[in-house]
């Protein structure tokens, strides 16, 4: 079995010294559906709390580090694959990491969970149908897509597998990110899942 590094400071040890509960909250939807929006907004409220967070936009990944990689199946796997290494770091650095990222296969969602402590990863489906997608395209990508000039894209020319049992279904689609965001909040206070000590946080 592969050994890892294990220094003297624990993950615990960084947590407690930032008050807070580590955990993923692995944000998946089509292209269009809201995340990166959500995801900011969410930031935004998590830091007016004083919680240190880190946003793992899927875009932004794709032009650095997995930008050696393209859209077939086995690319997309591979994606997923090194975010979700990514999130295990950071998660370990005690930190809120907030993935916005497609993801559109169920199978590679399972495996990024499994790869995180259980009670540390929290699935938000971004709920958001294809058409109000369409209608916002703020990159123009369903447009080219449905000219063919994309190939393999989500919801067009390859499948979104969407949740089966997400912890939050977020029914985007009749609300602003701040009001989504303000959503997922609700959620982690709900469930003790930020500040570690204090049990009357402020919604």
């Amino acid at each position: 079995m592969q050994k890892y590094y294990n220094g003297h400071i624990s993950k615990t040890d960084r947590s407690l010294i930032k008050h807070q509960n580590p955990c993923v909250i692995w944000m998946t939807g089509l292209s269009g559906a809201g995340k990166s929006s959500i995801a900011n907004e969410l930031e935004i409220a998590l830091h007016q709390r004083s919680l240190h967070t880190y946003i793992l936009d899927g875009d932004s990944i794709r032009q650095g580090l997995n930008k050696d990689l393209n859209y077939q199946d086995h690319e997309r796997q591979e994606n997923i694959r090194r975010i979700s290494e990514l999130s295990k770091l950071m998660l370990d650095a005690g930190l809120i990491v907030i993935t916005a990222c497609i993801s559109p296969f169920q199978k590679d969602r399972d495996e990024a969970r499994n790869r995180i402590p259980h009670d540390e990863f929290i699935e938000v489906f971004v709920d958001t149908p294809i058409a109000l997608c369409e209608q916002r395209d703020p990159k123009g990508l369903y447009q080219k897509a449905r000219a063919g000039h994309i190939k393999n894209f989500t919801g067009i020319s390859s499948p979104y597998e969407p949740p089966k049992t997400p912890e939050i279904h977020l029914k985007a689609y009749d609300k602003t990110p701040h009001q989504a965001a303000q959503e997922i909040i609700e959620y982690l206070v709900k469930t003790e899942r930020l500040f570690i000590g204090l049990t009357q946080v402020k919604v």
